[in-house]
């Protein structure tokens, strides 16, 4: 089943959503209109706010390094479910080629732009623009889908581990030797750690247990860099032995396992970062927020009976979680940063040296690079009805990209546009 259908009123304000079935049926009686594609969303014709009854939804936020899962829950039922993905890493690749190619020329004695670095002073709660594209493109989604649902409130998954059982693995009493989430926060932070494979064989899908590196009988703790993940045969398998008789003979393996043992969660960091300049955003919105841990989401899922998704994740985090979650929705929104262009004017190749120049021009023919069209073509090598994403040249002959199929060439007098760009590429 996809997602519940979100619905305005003819005044463009939020009802609530419906089921898919329902919104088919008031477009067919001409009761509404399609407002917009990504998300699906209708507008009614002869509905106003106050003639209806609406209830409070809950926005559910599970953010990550590369995927962020979003969710919607009004009372104990998921209506509506996305998994945004970032692009941090490109915006950091980007960075990193703009600055070597400066650096390059530098070297050379050329033309080249000075190094300000010296006269310029970072804003109070500054983030590197890879970091920072994470919280705003979730803040943009945030307010997006405030216009088209009446939340009322948020939840946050503000930490993705128990920082206190980090900071002192060894604390004991009734405080995590009993209790709930007894050992939920440890397992996550290793799941994260060591990919979720067994350290030794590295298989996965499987179940997998806590092992100790360093065996118990022979001294060794229950701290963080002496635990991993190992599957049963192989935890079996190695029982109480030392690390380096169980490996000796594979010591390549040997050296990864001890490295990455040391090794901490780098990533997890980042995002620890990212999550906090989120969640003041958040709290810029007027709504309520509620936050929850990473082993308290694992925790909810569990006891749930839910498989592991970002979106079914999101819907699990917080105290608010209700005990009979309801999924309503099987095929999350699938939404990916992919920006709004570059600024860069003058392109240049490996070695920095200028090949060609982009038109400042952004339209062609009253289409944009990024928007999604509906391709009609009567005959030719590609006769058919498409549906993808477009990238204009200015001359009549457009690029469009397709899912599972090499994009092509098509004129522009053959698309319509079903979808505006927006900075972003969608998937059902």
């Amino acid at each position: 089943m996809s997602n519940f259908v979100f619905v305005l009123d003819k005044d463009k304000q939020p009802l609530d959503p419906t089921h898919p079935a329902k919104a088919r049926k008031l477009l067919k009686a001409g009761r509404a209109s399609v407002f917009r594609r990504y998300p699906f969303t209708i507008i009614m014709q002869d509905l106003e706010v106050k003639n209806c009854v609406t209830h409070n939804h809950q926005l559910k936020i599970d953010p990550g390094s590369r995927t962020t899962g979003l969710a919607i829950v009004q009372g104990n039922r998921v209506l509506w479910g996305a998994e945004l993905i970032h692009r941090g890493s490109q915006i950091r690749d980007a960075l990193t080629s703009r600055r070597q190619l400066r650096r390059s020329r530098r070297s050379r004695k050329t033309r080249y732009r000075k190094p300000r670095f010296l006269n310029r002073k970072r804003r109070e709660g500054w983030l590197p623009p890879s970091l920072q594209s994470r919280v705003d493109n979730t803040m943009t989604w945030v307010k997006r889908l405030q216009k088209f649902c009446p939340i009322q409130g948020i939840s946050q998954e503000l930490v993705r581990f128990d920082l206190q059982k980090l900071e002192n693995p060894e604390i004991s009493g009734i405080q995590y030797q009993q209790g709930q989430l007894q050992g939920y926060e440890v397992r996550e932070y290793l799941l994260e750690k060591w990919g979720r494979k067994c350290a030794y064989c590295g298989v996965d899908d499987t179940p997998l247990e806590i092992e100790h590196i360093k065996p118990r009988s022979k001294g060794g703790s229950n701290r963080i860099s002496n635990l991993t993940l190992a599957c049963h045969e192989c935890n079996q398998s190695k029982g109480n032995q030392e690390i380096t008789d169980f490996l000796s003979g594979k010591p390549d393996l040997l050296k990864r396992v001890q490295s990455q043992a040391k090794k901490p969660l780098a990533d997890a960091t980042a995002v620890n970062a990212t999550r906090w300049k989120l969640y003041e955003s958040l709290k810029s919105t007027e709504l309520s927020v509620e936050t929850g841990s990473g082993g308290l989401t694992k925790f909810n899922r569990t006891q749930r009976g839910l498989s592991k998704t970002h979106c079914l994740d999101a819907s699990c985090v917080g105290k608010s979680t209700p005990e009979n979650l309801k999924v309503k929705t099987r095929k999350p929104l699938v939404i990916k940063s992919k920006g709004h262009g570059r600024r860069q004017r003058c392109r240049t190749d490996r070695f920095g040296f200028p090949k060609s120049h982009a038109p400042r021009e952004k339209f062609f023919q009253g289409f944009q690079t990024g928007e999604i069209c509906k391709a009609i073509i009567p005959k030719g090598k590609h006769q058919g009805v498409y549906v993808g994403r477009i990238a204009i040249r200015f001359r009549p002959s457009f690029r469009m990209s397709i899912k599972n199929k090499k994009p092509f060439d098509v004129h522009p007098k053959y698309l319509k546009t079903v979808h505006k760009a927006d900075g972003y590429e969608y998937e059902i």
